[in-house]
């Protein structure tokens, strides 16, 4: 009687045509590389050692017999370099190096002239037109928080006689000072403490208490100012 593995040509026989190994022959003829068994087995292992890492070979031996295991890859991990800041020169630093130091020669009045231009052109662009019309105050409040260098500033008010009636283009605004050079091409400093300084623009003419105004230029324009009426030196 014809068993139903004969009829469909299953059974060992049939395992041994589809699952045999090729010869050197049949290697040759398909243009694969032939390895010999003891090279593929090395192969396996070591692929299998690179694949489980954690695993001890007879715990390895075991997964495998059991259940089926699902091969992980893991790339190397690059070492992840310190990232160096660049760390710009303290204020101490900048002293000594005297980087912002005006030179003799190039304290000239007419030298700044172009600056002071340019100053003007800045402040009518801020207060979109200085018109007949336009508010003292919005020109004040928008004078507080602008960039004074190149404005020409006049001492009207210092605890300090010798200050009063200095006038000059303002070349250097710190927290504490403002570095004026005069017509007589001389550099001033002038403390903005117990100093009251003004500042005209196409006949606007704008009053700081120096005092209240010891900010850096950068730290003034968040800076939120008040309206006071009188402030004493």
């Amino acid at each position: 009687m014809e068993t139903s593995s004969e009829r469909t040509g299953s059974g060992p026989r049939m395992e041994r045509a589809i699952y045999h190994a090729l010869s050197q022959k049949e290697a040759r003829e398909l243009d694969v590389q032939h390895p010999g068994t003891q090279r593929a087995e090395a192969f396996v292992r070591a692929f299998l050692k690179r694949s489980t890492p954690g695993m001890s070979p007879r715990a390895r031996e075991d997964q495998l017999q059991r259940k089926a295991v699902v091969l992980e890859y893991f790339p190397r991990r690059k070492r992840k370099e310190a990232k160096k800041k660049s760390r710009g020169l303290s204020a101490r630093q900048r002293r000594e190096l005297r980087l912002f130091d005006i030179k003799p020669e190039q304290q000239r009045y007419s030298l700044f002239l172009p600056l002071h231009e340019l100053w003007k052109q800045y402040i009518r662009d801020l207060c979109n037109g200085l018109k007949p019309d336009t508010q003292p105050q919005m020109i004040q409040a928008k004078l507080l928080k602008a960039d004074l260098h190149g404005a020409i500033v006049s001492v009207t008010k210092s605890k300090c006689p010798s200050y009063v009636g200095v006038t000059g283009i303002l070349l250097q605004e710190t927290k504490h000072v403002f570095k004026i050079v005069t017509k007589e091409d001389r550099l001033k400093v002038i403390p903005k403490r117990d100093c009251v300084f003004s500042v005209e623009t196409d006949g606007f003419l704008s009053y700081i208490y120096g005092s209240k105004f010891q900010f850096r230029s950068s730290e003034r324009s968040a800076k939120k100012f008040k309206a006071k009426g009188t402030i004493d030196l």
